[in-house]
């Protein structure tokens, strides 16, 4: 349901009212870079994820020695 033209200028009033005619330019203006910065930061994140390559694999994981193959000093473990 859009409002009509009587409805609008009651509306517009009651702003006026609240706000002062002369903080109504900066509200606008405060809008405008919000949408324009909203805009901006879709279209940058649009384009970034076309052209971002998929992550890398993460490098693969020496194995694990046990405790036969190496001791404290690398060598083998020797009883006493």
């Amino acid at each position: 349901m859009i409002p009509g033209p009587t409805e609008l200028i009651i509306i517009l009033l009651i702003v006026v009212l609240i706000f002062g005619a002369r903080r109504i330019p900066e509200i606008m203006g405060g809008l405008g870079k919000g949408i324009r910065s909203f805009k901006k930061a879709m279209d940058t994140d649009e384009n970034s994820d076309a052209t971002t390559p998929p992550p890398a694999a993460p490098p693969a994981q020496p194995p694990a020695s046990t405790s036969q193959d190496a001791g404290p000093a690398g060598g083998k473990i020797e009883p006493k």
